[in-house]
């Protein structure tokens, strides 16, 4: 079973919530899913570790499970992409993993501009569309086709 590493924002409710929905998605595909949110440090493990220590862990893990993923599915939206994922992104393009996109963000190209080419440089494929349902929709059918 393929493992992919879901990188994006999860710092609000609605964030957290698609980040669920998409992970649903690709584990009824057949996919193993790494989801920080829910598979990475979580406060209890954290709780009395200063800033500095906490930042050390959530990246040594993070680091790691990106290194053991087959593929990484990157959510792109916000008014710009999350610094946290774009650096997931690197690091899994430097590691030679497939790196897929999804985007249901419109504010960026109602103002004539994209996603920083140094970003869809590092992708395969980006679904976009302007709702959740169209995009999962592209996501499902690309994987049934060709797979991640």
């Amino acid at each position: 079973m393929k493992r992919i590493y879901l990188a994006g924002p999860m710092f609000c409710a609605a964030e957290k919530e698609y980040n669920e929905k998409l992970t649903e998605l690709l584990e009824n595909a057949g996919y193993s899913v790494f989801l920080p949110q829910r598979d990475g440090m979580e406060a209890a493990r954290t709780t009395g570790m200063s800033e500095e220590k906490k930042a050390e862990a959530i990246f040594g893990l993070d680091t790691s499970e990106i290194r053991k993923a087959d593929v990484l599915v990157m959510v792109l939206d916000g008014r710009v992409p999350d610094e946290g994922a774009c650096v997931e992104l690197g690091i899994a393009y430097a590691l030679g993993k497939p790196c897929y996109g999804i985007r249901t963000d419109v504010r960026a190209a109602e103002r004539g501009l994209d996603i920083n080419p140094m970003l869809t440089g590092c992708f395969i494929k980006i679904f976009s569309a302007e709702d959740r349902t169209d995009a999962f929709k592209a996501l499902s059918a690309y994987i049934a086709e060709k797979g991640l």
